[in-house]
C-alpha cells in the first residue's frame, strides 16, 4: 500500500442493542457512563447513541443489531477500574449478570471479571496492576 492513512485513535466501538432505551439505562444508570450522543436520523426511524466512561475518550455506540447479525456479542471491550472487588460486589448486588468471582491468575494478568449487559453482550472489567 502506498497511501499513508490518517487514523488517529479508536474513537468508538459498536455494541448491538435491540432495546436501545434499556441499554442506555444500563450503561448510564448502572455502569455510570456519561451520555455523549442520542440523536435520531433516517427521518427519525433510527437512533445513534454513544456513551462513555466518565473522563474517557473512547465511546460505546449502542446500535441496533445489523439485519441478520447477532443480537449479542463478546464485545472484546475491557474497562479499567481502581477497585475490582468493590465494583464486582456493587454490580452483583445490583443484579447485573457478572462472573461468580474475580479471576486472579497472577502477574502479568490483572484481576478481572466479565459482565453481561441486558442484551447479553459481554464486557470485561480489569484492575490494572501498573
Amino acid at each position: 500500500m502506498s497511501a499513508k492513512l490518517h487514523i488517529t485513535e479508536v474513537g468508538r466501538v459498536a455494541v448491538p442493542a435491540s432495546d436501545q432505551d434499556r441499554a442506555l439505562e444500563f450503561y448510564v444508570g448502572t455502569l455510570g457512563f456519561e451520555l455523549r450522543s442520542d440523536v435520531k436520523f433516517a427521518d427519525g426511524k433510527m437512533r445513534w447513541i454513544e456513551v462513555v466512561p466518565a473522563g474517557g475518550s473512547t465511546s460505546i455506540a449502542l446500535t441496533p443489531p445489523m439485519e441478520g447479525g447477532p443480537t449479542a456479542v463478546d464485545t472484546g471491550i475491557i474497562l479499567s477500574t481502581t477497585d475490582i472487588d468493590a465494583d464486582h460486589a456493587s454490580l452483583k448486588a445490583a443484579g447485573v449478570d457478572v462472573d461468580a468471582e474475580v479471576a486472579r491468575w497472577g502477574d502479568p494478568v490483572p484481576p478481572m471479571f466479565r459482565l453481561r449487559d441486558p442484551a447479553g453482550n459481554s464486557l470485561t472489567i480489569v484492575e490494572p496492576t501498573e
